[in-house]
């Protein structure tokens, strides 16, 4: 096991397949603030998916969160102080969430969301970038950005595949959380398990996918990266723009204050 703080790496050994294979096991180590993450926070969760997507002797991954929650997304206390005209602050926030996108994106093993909790904003996002997605029924997922006056422009592409139009406009504009049932209904969660057994199913998952040929899953997901590459391209890029315009407004930061503040809307 190594750990880095706010992300944790587990090695679980695969018996069944080749010497020294394992299924890492990634955790967000956040839980008194129920796994929100911050810039920092990010950059070391993209080191070790790179660290582990060169390593051949990982098979698959794990991702998952630490106590009652997967990831409630950005830490507002981080953003809520960005500059109004402070332009570039703005697109670097977006282009880190690129990076860890793409970090996850581009692992050419299998991986395997164990949704243990809430999964909201960018750490639902997040949630539905894992190939798998094992969950509970009172897991909460859902798009809330727009509550705090954040625009959904990541989200949108990272829900449309799944949800289709329509639902991916009630998500990103109404900012309601879902629960486990809704979500596996949805095709948010791939499948329900009772709440103590959600990573114990993640991992025998993962361990079952980590004995498959690795050239042939790493082929098959490339092809899966493909098909919406120049979608995230273009998601991410109209993100900096869109996200730029409207903290240029402050309309995010003081919504973000409000949140803070205890008063929700």
């Amino acid at each position: 096991m190594t750990e880095n703080s706010t992300v944790v790496v587990t090695h679980h050994p695969v018996t069944a397949t080749a010497a020294d294979a394992y299924v890492a096991e990634v955790t967000l180590n956040r839980p008194d603030k129920l796994n929100a993450w911050t810039g920092g926070m990010r950059s070391r969760l993209v080191a070790a998916l790179d660290s582990l997507g060169d390593d051949e002797h990982c098979r698959a991954v794990v991702l998952t969160g630490a106590g009652r929650a997967f990831c409630a997304g950005q830490d507002l206390a981080e953003t809520a102080a960005i500059d109004p005209g402070d332009h570039a602050a703005a697109e670097a926030w977006i282009d880190d969430f690129g990076r860890l996108f793409r970090a996850v994106r581009g692992l050419d093993k299998p991986v395997v969301a164990a949704v243990n909790g809430v999964a909201a904003g960018s750490g639902f996002q997040f949630a539905l970038l894992a190939d798998f997605r094992v969950g509970h029924a009172a897991v909460r997922m859902g798009q809330p950005e727009v509550l705090s006056g954040i625009p959904s422009i990541t989200g949108i592409w990272a829900m449309r595949g799944i949800l289709g139009r329509a639902k991916t406009a009630e998500f990103a504009l109404g900012g309601r959380l879902v629960d486990g049932t809704e979500a596996e209904r949805l095709g948010l969660l791939t499948r329900l398990v009772a709440q103590d057994e959600v990573k114990a199913e993640a991992l025998a998952e993962a361990a079952r996918l980590a004995e498959l040929p690795p050239g042939a899953v790493a082929l098959t997901k490339g092809r899966l990266r493909e098909l919406d590459d120049a979608d995230l391209d273009d998601a991410i890029e109209a993100a900096k723009k869109v996200h730029t315009a409207a903290y240029a407004t402050g309309e995010p930061q003081r919504e973000m204050a409000r949140f803070l503040a205890g008063r929700r809307r």
